[in-house]
């Protein structure tokens, strides 16, 4: 492992990447061994996927980092495409020193994750792709574009509060009021034109007539009740990428990085680490 992968592993590393005139906020944590790339959603942060870390930092070295836009990343405006955001993937993995890593994505995340499987497959080991979305159906292009529309017309208030009933149960949002304000906080701190612009992604992009192309041992997982990234999208997904793994989670919404990062770690955990020839390399 070179580059800054070489240096003391014990440490977290946090710095900035520049790529392509864009500056990106990513973090190096974790004492393991194993590569590891985690990629949050629109309007989140890398933040977002602490409670994962905390749990597989003992076996893997981990990269995080903000999407151009989002948290301490550059707020770069203008229109968005797919490979921007793998082209920061690669750039940041080629700056930390991983020749070959296993990636998770969630949501936004996991169709940045499905395009590098699909384009750069001898770059990645294994695949995790959490509440994502593949082959959406006439009906679910058609509300995911509404959506769209809404939030371009500035309609972001209204946007973030349907979301927030969309993501995460109401159980778990009255147990957790503080973790509650915290996110509406954050998003009150989005950039509307960067959000909009990622969110465009998110809502036009579509790998399902792909999908059966990947060849990456894959883990599959999304929410029982998730309305947008939902559990036939996911057996789409698991039926079309031979050999891959699939879990629904029982009576979650979209939000598994905030409301199930223990569940979530521990299939990652006993996924990725598993031996096999895939790995040998």
């Amino acid at each position: 492992m070179a580059g800054l992968a070489a240096a003391a592993i014990d440490p977290d590393i946090a710095g900035t990447f520049v790529r392509e005139g864009v500056a990106l906020n990513y973090r190096l944590s974790g004492q393991g061994p194993r590569p590891l790339v985690l990629v949050h959603g629109v309007g989140s942060y890398r933040e977002a996927w602490d409670g994962v870390i905390a749990r597989l930092s003992d076996r893997f070295r981990i990269l995080s980092f903000d999407l151009r836009g989002h948290g301490r990343s550059e707020r770069v405006r203008g229109r968005y495409e797919i490979d921007d955001f793998t082209g920061d993937v690669l750039g940041l993995a080629d700056h930390v020193g991983f020749a070959s890593f296993d990636i998770a994505g969630f949501s936004l995340g996991g169709l940045i994750a499905q395009r590098l499987a699909l384009t750069h497959p001898e770059r990645l080991r294994r695949l995790v792709l959490l509440s994502t979305v593949s082959g959406r159906t006439p009906e679910e292009r058609e509300r995911v574009l509404a959506r769209l529309a809404a939030l371009k017309a500035g309609d972001r208030g209204s946007h973030y509060d349907a979301s927030l009933s969309r993501w995460l149960t109401e159980d778990f949002q009255e147990r957790n009021p503080e973790l509650i304000a915290e996110l509406r906080r954050r998003n009150a701190e989005n950039d509307p034109d960067c959000y909009a612009a990622a969110y465009r992604v998110l809502a036009e992009t579509d790998f399902g007539g792909l999908i059966d192309q990947i060849r990456l041992p894959t883990l599959i997982a999304t929410g029982e009740h998730d309305l947008g990234s939902n559990p036939r999208m996911s057996r789409f997904m698991h039926e079309r990428i031979a050999g891959s793994r699939l879990h629904i989670l029982p009576g979650l919404r979209h939000s598994l990085l905030n409301e199930a990062p223990d569940r979530v770690a521990m299939l990652m955990g006993d996924f990725l680490m598993e031996t096999g020839a895939e790995d040998a390399a």
